[in-house]
């Protein structure tokens, strides 16, 4: 039965095609774009993705997310290490600086200013240069995107300068960084000298990195934090669902890719359903044919959800295969807006169960022609 199924399925190729076409085209809006929103909310938090070596964030209790910061004076610092169960407490800065390059091109970027004695908050993967170099006078490092952006159409040489609030930089290194939110060069340089880049303001802490002890519960020191020093403090992965918490109640962007995804589902659903449904109904001399011969209702059902399952699982790797290779191909193009962009295994399986839900529910909408057909129609 099964085997008549597939030559029923594919005896008209026009129509087949045209199953399979419904199916992936769905799948591959909704994968994309799916994955898309997910890149973008994970850009958000870029900084905070890349900085793994603090286990809890501080900063003011009225902060809303890592963007709009409301710096804290320096005494801060002392009263975090101040509490019980503190490893050890550091500063970052993190802001934004207009850096104008040697040929007089003015660029916004986003700069971090890292502990001087530990260095944590450096990037996490050096292309060019070591982390230690920043130790150099006036030393700065540049993500590869934010230098392709200060630097166009110039191969990447370490030495170059850059000017900022009237002060020199010189690039002494180049990372691989989580693409911003907003796609500025990002520039990471030692706190001393970060205060120094940007226009002078009488407080200028914008975090403080806290590790915990070993032992040492990281919600209950969080708690702690708070009470003693009256500050924000949320572990590592709280701090990044706070972070893209605001951006899904605050911007249009989960209502746009909604949106998208739903059109995805609901145009392939009635692509892939109508065209199914049209399959059934000319098929329908086959199936009275079989229940003339005795075959039951219940073979009958599983033909058509074999024929269902089938143009499902073949739509669905085409629209997933399309999906990943724009992805690859985007990625490998050194487009910068896209980079690090990927289908996650959550999107994949979220993809799979709308394919699913499709097919089932065209498979449904045909079988009952199918379930109720007399035989005797069909010599008619």
């Amino acid at each position: 039965m099964i085997w008549l199924a597939w030559k029923m399925l594919t005896g008209d190729r026009a129509k087949f095609l045209g199953i399979v076409f419904g199916v992936a085209f769905g799948s591959v809006l909704i994968a994309q774009q799916s994955s898309i929103f997910v890149g973008l909310m994970r850009r958000t938090s870029s900084q905070i993705i890349d900085i793994t070596s603090a286990d809890i964030w501080v900063m003011d209790k009225r902060q809303q997310n890592i963007d709009e910061i409301r710096p804290m004076p320096e005494n801060r610092l002392y009263q975090v290490r101040g509490v019980d169960g503190v490893a050890w407490a550091v500063r970052l800065f993190k802001g934004n600086v207009r850096a104008k390059t040697s040929e007089g091109n003015f660029r916004q970027a986003i700069m971090v200013g890292i502990d001087d004695a530990s260095l944590t908050g450096a990037p996490p993967l050096m292309t060019r240069g070591a982390v230690e170099d920043l130790r150099r006078p006036d030393g700065v490092i540049v993500d590869e995107d934010g230098y392709r952006v200060l630097f166009p159409n110039q191969p990447i040489e370490l030495g170059r300068t850059l000017d900022m609030n009237d002060r020199r930089a010189i690039v002494v290194g180049t990372c691989k960084s989580t693409p911003p939110f907003q796609t500025f060069p990002i520039i990471y340089t030692r706190y001393s000298q970060a205060v120094h880049y940007i226009p002078r303001e009488r407080n200028t802490l914008s975090f403080v990195l806290v590790k915990a002890q070993a032992g040492q519960s990281v919600a209950e020191l969080c708690r702690r934090i708070a009470q003693q020093t009256n500050l924000l403090a949320m572990s590592w992965v709280d701090f990044l669902m706070f972070n893209i918490q605001y951006y899904l109640e605050n911007t249009g962007i989960p209502i746009n890719f909604g949106i998208t995804v739903t059109l995805g589902f609901i145009v392939g659903g009635a692509i892939a359903g109508q065209t199914f449904y049209l399959f059934t109904l000319e098929n329908l001399k086959h199936f009275g044919s079989l229940k003339a011969m005795g075959v039951d209702n219940w073979r009958l059902i599983g033909m058509v959800i074999f024929q269902a399952l089938t143009v499902g699982l073949m739509g669905f790797g085409i629209g997933l295969g399309l999906a990943a290779t724009f992805f690859e191909v985007t990625e490998r193009s050194g487009q910068g807006d896209l980079r690090g962009m990927f289908i996650p295994w959550q999107i994949v399986a979220i993809t799979a169960t709308a394919v699913t839900f499709i097919v089932l529910a065209a498979s449904l909408a045909s079988l009952r022609k199918v379930l109720f057909l007399e035989p005797a129609a069909v010599f008619k």
